[in-house]
Order: structure tokens, then C-alpha cells, then sequence
């Protein structure tokens, strides 16, 4: 059985992370309540990092709620992603979502990200005609 934990190689801990995944955003992934950024990282595997706003969450236990269940979606998922930084931002009307229709939302999100990871890794590896 593989290892599925969420240690601390799979996120992003510092400011200067989440600061360059903003500035060199590649692919971007919109669903219902959610944005997810991403950028290609050199370390072989994802990274996740959280933005869940009082603005657009107002309460705490609805934050940890997506919080808790966005780290739980990567985690199933994280040996089919790309190596990629990703943040994932919510927007307003994220907290109407209940977990089943969340989980599916996230899934879809991922496997949209790594169908553009790897037409735009296939675009690049392609010479110009």
C-alpha cells in the first residue's frame, strides 16, 4: 500500500511560495466557489497552498471545512498530478456547496489540471514548425 499522508514536502509554507505560484501563474483552473493557480515547480511532485479569506468565508468552521477537505482531495490524488505548485483560492458561495458536491468539484478540478499540464508540457516539447 502507498504512502498517502500530506507531509510537509507536499505544501507551501512560506510566503515567497505562494508569491511565486501568484506571479508565475501557467494554468488556471476555475470551478463553482473555487480557483486553483498553478505553476511548474522542479521538484517532481505537487505542492498545495491555501487561500480561504474571511471576505469570502466569513465563518472559521466553514474555512476548515474546505481546508480539510481540499488537503484530503490532493492527498488521494497526489501521484497522478503533475509537479506543479498549486494554490487553490476560494470564492464567494463556496460555503452553499456541501461536501459531496466539494468533492466532486475538486476532482474535477485536478483532473482539468492535469489534462493542461500535459498539453502544455507536450506544446513545449514540440518544435515550431
Amino acid at each position: 500500500m502507498s504512502r498517502q499522508g500530506f507531509p510537509r514536502q507536499l505544501r507551501l509554507l512560506t510566503a515567497g511560495d505562494y508569491r511565486h505560484v501568484f506571479d508565475h501563474t501557467t494554468l488556471k483552473v476555475h470551478g463553482k466557489g473555487l480557483l486553483a493557480l498553478a505553476c511548474p515547480n522542479d521538484l517532481g511532485h505537487a505542492r498545495l497552498g491555501l487561500v480561504f479569506s474571511k471576505k469570502n468565508v466569513r465563518r472559521a468552521v466553514d474555512r476548515n471545512r474546505l481546508k480539510r477537505l481540499t488537503r484530503e482531495s490532493i492527498r488521494l490524488r497526489q501521484q497522478r498530478l503533475p509537479a506543479v505548485d498549486i494554490v487553490v483560492l476560494a470564492k464567494r458561495g463556496v460555503t452553499e456547496l456541501d461536501n459531496e458536491t466539494l468533492h466532486r468539484q475538486l476532482d474535477g478540478m485536478w483532473a482539468r489540471l492535469e489534462k493542461d499540464a500535459r498539453r502544455q508540457k507536450a506544446a513545449k516539447s514540440t518544435p515550431p514548425a
